[in-house]
């Protein structure tokens, strides 16, 4: 298938005033906890406070540990390559170039990963069908700081769904629901104009628990052959972000 101010040298300590001392001296039989407090106060009261602060600091210590965000469902990701049938592969995408995939390029394949399949089906005088799918997987960990698995692929889903209904040059762009797939699944389906030749999309983005897969299916006809229906591409990009999903639920599973 939407990167100091020079330092200033410390100033030389001044030899403490002799009031300063003197104050110090009279504090001598004071009990420490006074002391830390200033015992010019003359009294207990800035303890107490002390000891209200470090009590309610405590407190919202252990509140902000009980508040940790439990541990994301999926600790990985499967071979994006594999998440496709090979009967799909046959079917939507014929004559693919690679039937294995082309593997998309990831720093960390358990975080990210993608794989890329085209092909162009020569009819004769009937023309040609080119097709391509895009199967792309992002998995997020739960973090102290940033929060929930769950909570940041939410995140992710909603700026997938945008990035595709924003798609430049796209017409005709509609967006539905797909229910009973993952957690939340939404089709995009618009058209697209490039290489003077008339394209129709089709995406699907789906988020399951900490993972959002997003599936890119697109295809154009040449030489006189007609373009896929919207209808057609909306079928496979749903079909294939099925096995995609549940690719992932089972490579969790082992």
């Amino acid at each position: 298938m939407h990167r100091s101010a020079p330092a200033t040298p410390e100033k030389a300590h001044a030899p403490a005033p002799r009031i300063r001392l003197a104050r110090v001296l009279a504090c001598g039989a004071v009990p420490v906890m006074l002391v830390a407090a200033g015992c010019s106060s003359g009294s207990g009261g800035d303890a107490s406070k002390d000891s209200s602060a470090s009590a309610s600091a405590s407190a919202s210590g252990s509140k902000q540990a009980s508040a940790s965000p439990a541990p994301a469902k999926f600790a990985k990701l499967p071979d994006a390559c594999k998440t496709v049938t090979p009967a799909s592969i046959d079917k939507y995408v014929p004559k693919a170039k690679t039937k294995a995939g082309e593997v998309g390029k990831t720093s960390d394949p358990q975080a990210q990963a993608s794989c890329t399949w085209n092909g162009l089906d020569d009819k004769g005088v009937q023309g040609s069908l080119y097709r391509w799918l895009d199967v792309d997987l992002k998995r997020y960990d739960s973090s102290a700081g940033l929060g929930s698995g769950e909570s940041l692929a939410h995140k992710q889903f909603d700026r997938a769904v945008s990035a595709a209904q924003a798609t430049a040059d796209a017409k005709n762009v509609k967006t539905s629901p797909v229910p009973g797939l993952g957690d939340q699944a939404t089709a995009i389906t618009f058209d697209l104009k490039k290489t003077d030749a008339d394209f129709k999309y089709g995406v699907v983005v789906v988020r399951t628990a900490n993972a959002v897969v997003t599936v890119d299916y697109n295809g154009t006809g040449y030489q006189g052959a007609d373009a896929p229906q919207t209808n057609e591409v909306q079928e496979g990009a749903t079909v294939t972000a099925k096995e995609a999903v549940a690719t992932v639920a089972t490579a969790n599973n082992k």
